[in-house]
């Protein structure tokens, strides 16, 4: 007879140090995510190493902008679906004597009112 041995699989993630290589203990380091010319990073540092990545950015942080409420860039094909011409947007709302302002972003119900027309 053959016995039947039930067998655990434990399987374990370890975080570990992007810059040095090093494996990071819990709560002596983190993920940290960062944007550079469009695209976003995520880098595993130790807490030091987090604390030189700070320091190394403080002084452009310091002098930067903070850009508030931008999304991320959609696919292409959702664009696409979503385009229009403001311009002409703006001149077929004109021509129903739909008041649009001339410059800045045309309301939604507006762009909807130029679809359902047709065009």
């Amino acid at each position: 007879m053959t016995k039947v041995v039930d067998v655990a699989t434990k399987m374990i993630t370890e975080l570990v140090s992007d810059i040095s290589g090093r494996p990071i203990e819990r709560g002596k380091g983190r993920s940290v995510d960062f944007s550079y010319e469009g695209v976003l990073y995520r880098v595993d540092l130790t807490n030091e190493e987090v604390a030189e990545f700070e320091n190394a950015l403080r002084p452009y942080l310091e002098a930067g902008r903070k850009i508030e409420g931008q999304r991320r860039r959609t696919h292409a094909s959702s664009t696409k679906k979503q385009a229009f011409d403001p311009a002409a947007v703006r001149a077929w709302a004109a021509g129903q004597g739909i008041e649009v302002s001339p410059r800045g972003r045309i309301r939604a119900e507006v762009v909807e009112q130029y679809r359902a027309a047709g065009n």
